[in-house]
């Protein structure tokens, strides 16, 4: 088996986040600031081992105020834990170009496995003979089993935030000569 190393090219990546507002619409954000990585075999991604980690500072709501209260204590608290790491366990083919993603989520001080589906987009070479390949990552969290508690109540005694995340990640790799 010929190990190759893949490093994740963050100007054509992008990491999001979705979670329901009022119970009545989708707020989206996204992290501009992550690195990671993989080692697999060239042919196959099969058993591959990947690696992520997200600057929590770099949360981007489109709105500043929701922003800085989101990297407050109430929220992630970036300043005693600036970052949000994921370290895979397997990653297997379930059918055609669907794979399971599984491993250890590391945020807030909090760490718990999770279970992820990606769907491979292909390998394509660049403009320079790099070679890419591409990921779609889905899921889905509990934020407060990592420690987001925050809950306020709206006056008819909704959850101002959900209670689930969905977290989406479009991962472009290259090759690594």
């Amino acid at each position: 088996m010929a190990v190759t190393k893949w490093i994740v090219d963050p100007a054509h990546s992008e990491v999001q986040f979705k979670i329901k507002h009022l119970v009545i619409s989708t707020i989206t954000g996204s992290f501009n600031n992550f690195e990671g990585g993989a080692t697999a075999d060239m042919n196959n991604f099969e058993d591959a081992e990947i690696h992520f980690s997200l600057d929590v500072s770099s949360i981007d709501t489109n709105v500043e105020m929701r922003d800085a209260h989101l990297r407050s204590a109430d929220f992630f608290d970036a300043e005693q834990f600036p970052h949000i790491t994921f370290q895979s366990n397997y990653f297997h083919k379930v059918k055609g170009d669907n794979y399971k993603l599984s491993g250890l989520l590391t945020l807030k001080g909090i760490t718990k496995p999770i279970e992820l589906d990606a769907e491979y987009g292909g390998a394509e070479k660049d403009a320079d003979g790099n070679i890419r390949i591409g990921f779609e990552v889905e899921g889905r969290l509990s934020r407060q089993e990592f420690g987001l508690n925050y809950m306020q109540l709206t006056d008819s005694g909704g959850l101002v935030i959900g209670e689930d995340v969905k977290l989406i990640a479009n991962i472009q790799l290259v090759k690594q000569q």
